[in-house]
């Protein structure tokens, strides 16, 4: 048998290879497929089949980009109308030489949602394990909240008995892989952890420890974010995505040439560090750090206007290709040639962002300086604690909720550690704000220096 589990940063999303005797199989493939390409010539295996858990709401699904290379059938759940692939239902059967593939229908995350149970009959004919989607997770369980306040309850009521009725008398022995790890917005506190067991799930998650009725109170209660970018997924993995054939190429801009796209609309995407963002930047550009693009780029960028990409230099493209590409943005067009320093070379206007160590805040806020102190974090976050006197936006919300945020004041922004603040100031800068600054180290450095917090 061979197994691996593919990662793909940002999203916190996992997809799977699984294989016997030559023939394999890809769960949830994300669009960046050459790596289960890379995987089956490696060990000589032919991918047969594709399965999707679900219709993913937050990444574009790489099954048609994958069957287009290999051939190999796609199949997903029976209660959603696919524009491709072919509907299974429960107890349908797959064969991958001594691995039997049961498929179970667990609906509640979404309605055709389906869990894979996998048994090697050449050693027992005990489930070993299952690939449960969003359905279960380490420490947590699916969201049920994608269709609307009045269906939450039954969405609930659904997901409590496929993980009852369904996953759970699999046996305590049975791995479950899940389709996201910690970090993911299809759950609410997901453990940082790969994998677990339904013997584990039983003892340690908080939701497993609920009666029926209170379970399905927390679920109704619960409030989660929603990127806006969902909405483009659903469509996408549902219509089926247009198939790429590569990772697309990216048109090397000089200065010149962005300032003229720009002009016409283009984004302009800034992945350099805050500090480097701070120190000069295009006018209008929005900063998400590199590695954060595959969990950020989702709320602030459209699929219409070409995205060209700003770097110090260009040694990541490709990582930055594929982060966009598995959100569904195939509107990426060009990057600045060179970096950013052509586009200072090039006599271009250069706009800066001030950055205040949490001492400057201190002695601000001790001197009653007059500001806007903006807390970008997570609701959940800011409960928890909060510097005194700041007002609570999500980094997500805040193109949303600009009216919220006082213009004629000096807006002060701090988040977890001062990358999710320093995104939101560009975006305020985007929109005319004059008197902008991110707080380097944010909270993680306020609380190291042992100032005051609300709790």
């Amino acid at each position: 048998m061979i197994f691996e589990m593919i990662k793909s940063v940002g999203i916190a999303h996992n997809s799977y290879f699984l294989g016997a005797h030559g023939k394999a199989s890809v769960i949830d493939p994300r669009r960046d497929v050459d790596i289960y390409i890379d995987i089956a010539e490696a060990n000589n295996f032919k991918i047969e089949y594709i399965f999707e858990t679900h219709r993913n709401e937050d990444y574009t699904i790489g099954s048609l980009e994958l069957a287009e290379l290999t051939g190999a059938k796609i199949f997903h759940g029976s209660q959603v109308d696919f524009a491709y692939g072919n509907p299974i239902f429960d107890k349908d059967k797959f064969r991958l030489g001594s691995l039997d593939l049961e498929v179970l229908e667990t609906p509640g995350h979404t309605k055709e949602s389906i869990s894979l149970v996998v048994k090697d009959k050449s050693v027992s004919n005990d489930a070993q394990m299952v690939f449960v989607g969003d359905t279960l997770f380490a420490g947590e369980v699916g969201r049920v909240d994608f269709f609307g306040k009045s269906e939450t309850p039954h969405m609930a009521q659904l997901l409590y008995n496929s993980i009852y009725q369904k996953i759970l008398p699999l046996g305590d022995q049975t791995i479950i892989y899940p389709s996201h790890g910690a970090g993911s917005v299809c759950g609410a506190d997901i453990r940082e952890q790969d994998m677990t067991t339904i013997g584990y799930e039983k003892k340690t998650n908080p939701l497993l420890q609920l009666s029926e009725e209170e379970f399905i109170q927390r679920k109704v209660e619960e409030k989660l974010y929603t990127p806006p970018y969902f909405r483009q997924m659903e469509i996408n993995n549902q219509k089926g995505p247009k198939i790429l054939g590569g990772i697309p190429y990216l048109t090397p801009l000089n200065a010149h040439e962005v300032k003229s796209e720009a002009s016409k609309g283009a984004q302009i995407v800034d992945v350099r560090k805050p500090t480097s963002f701070g120190g000069g930047h295009i006018p209008g550009s929005i900063n998400i750090w590199r590695e954060g693009l595959g969990a950020y780029a989702g709320w602030f960028l459209n699929y219409e206007d070409p995205i060209i990409i700003v770097d110090d230099n260009e040694q990541k493209m490709d990582e930055i290709k594929r982060y966009l590409i598995r959100l569904g943005y195939d509107n990426i067009y060009g990057h600045l040639s060179d970096g950013f320093p052509s586009w200072y070379m090039a006599a271009m206007k250069v706009e800066n962002l001030d950055m205040w160590s949490v001492h400057q805040l201190k002695e601000a806020q001790d001197n009653g300086q007059d500001m806007f102190l903006l807390d970008v974090r997570k609701l959940n976050d800011h409960k928890k604690k909060y510097i005194k006197n700041s007002h609570h936006i999500w980094v997500g919300d805040v193109p949303l909720k600009l009216n919220e945020i006082q213009k004629d004041q000096e807006v002060i922004i701090y988040c977890d550690s001062g990358y999710k603040s320093t995104i939101a100031a560009s975006i305020l800068q985007k929109n005319g704000y004059k008197s902008v600054k991110s707080v380097l180290g944010s909270m993680g450095a306020w609380l190291k220096a042992k100032y005051p917090v609300v709790k």
